[in-house]
């Protein structure tokens, strides 16, 4: 007769399971005389101490590791004739009143098991899909922000306007007094591009190289420095060196910097717009991922495992606590709250028992042409795709990225094509800004 499944609270279950005492002491027994084998006692050889001697040293280790085993295999039995979905064991407990000369031992175990998940109404979703074009405009933008990277700055003798470099010494006063940040030597940075103050960028245009001049800037409520937050300063400041801004033409030299061999520009551009695209799909995509998982995480109601999601906390604070060590910080030895990542580790979760059923009954597992088709875009951006896609698949492990990210393309292709859609242009800007 099966064990009856207590529920308890939300997803956790107890069940109570029985073992004989004579089959603890068979086994008792067994593994007694196995250990007196082995055992190295003092003033005799090994293997040959009397077997009460072994008791009185093993006895209740192995009588407690008996228990423990037969316990254990008694409830593996339970939750596969039952056919019980098990998340996590949380504890195994004695059971009061349980007399030490009963013909069983019985132990209460308390689990969670996962939920039932029943798909929802996919038809009744509303999802917005963000779509961008990639046209000759946003080629020529895409090359302009080239050019300025290969931006040459020119000494000149004329007075400062927006888009100059200066090379500038400056010294802040609040009151009279000098602060802490307000005063640099030799400092450089380019006009009209906020990086500066406005007040103190205004004050600069129209000097020469060799002027002085004092500039008179409040700083904001929420200036990051608040010590001198919502103060007024006056700097003093003086212009080093003036440079005009001197970007390349878009020529065949330029066309090789950017990797043309032969320095055709015609090619550059297709290039260029090759490059964007994928760069513009692949953002663009990521939108469409999040707002597919989103709806996804909306449109199902069930119970989360709260130990898979402690669980998955815990793996987040991890996964922090290592980028910032990557960063160079020491945070070996930081602990980091979970609190602060359940409502993402919730998410995780809820996505983790809906898209295997949504995979299974869809069939929307990949294809090895799927597979193979990410691994080839992937190394059209290197110097020797081949190189990369051999790498790829000498090992089918390292398959395993492309194989998610081909799966998560079937799961958003397979959702947007039965939900409702509403389509979103986005503009170059819009996708290249978004994080």
């Amino acid at each position: 007769m099966s064990a009856i499944i207590e529920t308890l609270e939300n997803l956790e279950r107890k069940i109570v399971v029985a073992v004989k005492w004579s089959d603890v002491n068979a086994e008792f027994d067994k593994r007694l005389k196995q250990t007196a084998k082995k055992a190295r006692i003092d003033g005799f050889r090994p293997g040959h101490a009397p077997l009460k001697m072994v008791a009185q040293m093993y006895g209740a280790s192995i009588q407690n590791d008996v228990l423990n085993d037969l316990a254990q295999a008694a409830f593996n039995k339970e939750i596969v004739e039952q056919q019980v979905r098990i998340a996590d064991l949380l504890r195994v407990e004695a059971v009061e009143n349980a007399e030490q000369d009963a013909e069983e031992f019985k132990a209460a175990f308390i689990f969670e098991v996962l939920p039932e998940v029943q798909l929802a109404d996919l038809s009744a979703l509303n999802i917005e899909k963000a779509v961008a074009t990639v046209g000759d405009a946003e080629v020529e933008q895409t090359i302009e922000i080239l050019r300025k990277q290969r931006t040459r700055y020119n000494r000149v003798e004329r007075e400062a306007q927006n888009e100059d470099r200066v090379i500038i010494d400056f010294e802040g006063k609040i009151d009279g007094v000098a602060f802490d940040g307000g005063t640099s030597q030799n400092y450089p940075f380019v006009l009209g591009q906020g990086q500066m103050l406005p007040e103190f960028e205004a004050g600069i245009i129209g000097l020469k190289e060799g002027e002085s001049k004092d500039v008179e800037v409040t700083f904001p409520e929420d200036y990051h420095g608040t010590d001198v937050a919502d103060k007024t300063a006056v700097f003093t400041i003086t212009v080093r060196n003036v440079a005009a801004a001197e970007l390349p033409e878009v020529d065949e030299q330029f066309a090789k910097a950017l990797g043309i061999a032969d320095g055709d520009v015609a090619k550059m551009r297709e290039e260029v717009k090759k490059n964007v695209s994928r760069e513009v799909k692949r953002r663009t995509d990521s939108q469409n991922v999040s707002a597919v998982m989103a709806a996804l995480r909306e449109a199902h109601t069930f119970d989360l495992p709260r130990s898979l999601v402690n669980e998955e906390a815990g793996r987040l604070a991890e996964e922090m606590k290592q980028n910032f060590v990557q960063q160079g910080l020491d945070a070996k030895d930081l602990q980091l709250p979970l609190d602060m990542f359940v409502e993402r580790a919730e998410e995780r979760v809820k996505l983790g028992l809906i898209l295997p059923i949504l995979v299974e009954e869809n069939k929307l597992q990949p294809s090895d042409e799927q597979i193979k088709a990410i691994v080839n875009e992937f190394a059209e951006s290197y110097e020797d795709p081949q190189e990369v896609i051999d790498w790829y698949f000498a090992d089918r492990q390292r398959l395993n990225g492309p194989m998610n990210l081909a799966l998560e393309a079937n799961v958003v292709d397979f959702v947007l094509s039965k939900a409702q859609v509403t389509e979103k242009t986005l503009s170059f800007d819009d996708v290249m800004a978004a994080q």
